[in-house]
């Protein structure tokens, strides 16, 4: 069965590197992006299987890829992060069709364990 397909967005670049070196071990495959634009630009021309979305990005944020995933690739689960958990976007993530939130920080076993069981 091939690995399921990541994708991390994030404009933290040490946070992606860490997280691509984790998940890769556990024996997925993920690639990460810096910008919503970016995001946008590799679902464009790639199929995944899961987004991990920051919510706070420059130009475009976390929530304008999510309306992307929603109304061009509906199948793909979404969790999305922030280090600004408070209910405002805990609701938006919510109503714009996310699968999970997540605050930041957030242990490694959390998010994996999230990761598989969306996956599943």
């Amino acid at each position: 069965m091939p690995a399921n397909r990541i994708l991390l967005a994030d404009d933290d670049p040490e946070l992606c590197k860490i997280l691509q070196t984790e998940f890769t071990s556990f024996g997925y495959h993920i690639e990460y992006v810096q910008s919503g634009e970016d995001a946008i630009s590799y679902l464009e021309q790639n199929q995944v299987d899961l987004a991990i979305l920051d919510i706070r990005m420059p130009n475009v944020d976390g929530f304008e890829v999510l309306k992307y995933i929603k109304r061009e690739k509906p199948l793909i689960k979404v969790i999305m992060l922030t280090a600004f958990a408070d209910l405002k976007h805990l609701v938006m993530s919510m109503k714009s069709g996310a699968d999970r939130f997540i605050s930041k920080p957030y242990s490694l076993e959390e998010l994996r364990y999230t990761v598989e069981e969306l996956l599943k």
